[in-house]
């Protein structure tokens, strides 16, 4: 039987909707609104017309550098660098950690394409790891033995989807084989590992500011670090035109001395517009933590009702924030395809990670063919089959979340049934 890749797209609004009658039809992809303080700023601004980052006259400091004041206050680093996207910040990561081309950079094999996408951007070559099939995270002996014998001086961790592996384990042996540790946080911005906020466990994190993340400002990024050296490249690379004294986060001008000649600039750095936006939002994100985790816990204990789902485990040292779910089905390939069109005919659309053809925003690493030297992730691959993916907006209510498991539990029965 041959398996498509993803369900008609026509099906969420098609006439011809399920005998049972049940129907979704909400919009999963629909943002908070951004807030009037925020809205009001950015107009503010549009007013003047300053909307680049930086100013050859003018007194005060440009939004972005006060934004990355706010957000540095906020996780607990020295420095914040605020950038064009999260793809962005990681890129400048590995420039400043030395990776050249030809290098090995260590990374999951559950990802998102950007991550493998930035450590192509400086020419690297990606080293893959497995997956852990309980909770999704990596499976830190795939990493012990790939830290002593890849060659590899860089782990690019990526938290997938909020999923935060064992960062003092991570932290340790990284250490151990003298490999830096950079993290992207796009999906864990305010989450923390034992009480110490992700991003903050290695030389560098990384996080994102796109419309489905934990901050909107349709796309952006900050990067963090508590290094002097890595915080001056930063800056010149993010597009600073010698005029790093706007930051108000920065190193000595010593310090800028030592890179000022020989960093390029890659004019990446975020605009005012885009950190305006911001701004406002860093406070609201420990509400919206707890209206994304009821929201989650609602969802799990529906999916936890249906035959062959697991939801994954969560250890209690993670303090995650989960703008989205994930579940497996245990189910063929074949018989999620018709689960998958079965929950869209209802108005419900749930991404799946092991379709034949990446789509939108999700792919797997056997999409991703610039990877030339790809080891056979046996545990990796098996997990992408039966894994499934489900946004989950503020806006969703209790009502919503049973509606969304009855869809489930008819679509998992139908597909059962197709052998």
């Amino acid at each position: 039987m041959t398996v498509s890749t993803s369900p008609l797209s026509a099906a969420a609004t098609s006439p011809h909707r399920a005998p049972d009658g049940l129907w979704f039809g909400k919009d999963l992809s629909t943002p908070d609104p951004i807030s009037e303080e925020a809205i009001a700023r950015a107009v503010e601004l549009m007013r003047t017309g300053r909307l680049h980052r930086y100013g050859e006259q003018g007194s005060g400091y440009p939004e972005p550098s006060l934004l990355e004041q706010d957000y540095a206050a906020y996780v607990g680093s020295k420095y914040c660098v605020a950038v064009n996207s999260c793809g962005a910040a990681m890129f400048i990561a590995l420039k400043a950690l030395g990776v050249k081309a030809g290098d090995k950079v260590l990374t999951n094999s559950f990802t998102l394409a950007p991550v493998p996408g930035a450590i192509a951007h400086v020419g690297a070559q990606p080293v893959l790891l497995e997956t852990r099939p309980d909770d999704y995270t990596t499976d830190l002996d795939d990493l012990a033995l790939k830290l002593a014998t890849s060659g590899a001086k860089v782990f690019l961790l990526s938290h997938m989807r909020g999923h935060i592996t064992d960062l003092q384990a991570v932290r340790g042996l990284c250490d151990r084989h003298g490999v830096a540790l950079v993290e992207d946080c796009a999906h864990t911005m305010g989450a923390k590992w034992n009480g110490r906020h992700t991003g903050t466990w290695g030389l560098v994190g990384c996080y994102s500011a796109q419309t489905y993340k934990h901050i909107n400002s349709g796309e952006g990024g900050l990067l963090v670090t508590d290094d002097d050296d890595l915080a001056a490249q930063a800056i010149l690379m993010s597009g600073c035109y010698m005029m790093y004294e706007q930051h108000i986060l920065r190193p000595s001008n010593a310090v800028f001395e030592r890179w000022k000649y020989v960093t390029p600039n890659f004019s990446m750095r975020m605009s005012n517009l885009a950190a305006a936006l911001l701004r406002p939002q860093i406070g609201m994100l420990a509400r919206r933590g707890k209206t994304w985790n009821h929201i989650y816990a609602m969802l799990e204990t529906q999916l936890q009702k249906v035959p062959g789902i697991s939801v994954p485990q969560r250890p209690p040292q993670e303090e995650f924030i989960a703008s989205s779910i994930q579940f497996s089905l245990a189910m063929e390939s074949a018989q999620i395809w018709v689960f998958l069109q079965e929950c869209e005919l209802r108005g419900l659309y749930i991404k799946w990670f092991g379709g034949q053809e990446p789509k939108a925003f999700t792919s797997n690493y056997a999409h991703w063919h610039y990877i030339t030297e790809k080891p056979v992730l046996t545990h990796s691959m098996a997990v992408m089959k039966q894994l499934l993916d489900l946004r989950t907006p503020l806006s969703l209510t209790e009502a919503d979340c049973e509606l969304i498991g009855q869809i489930v539990v008819a679509a998992a029965a139908i597909a059962a049934q197709r052998i």
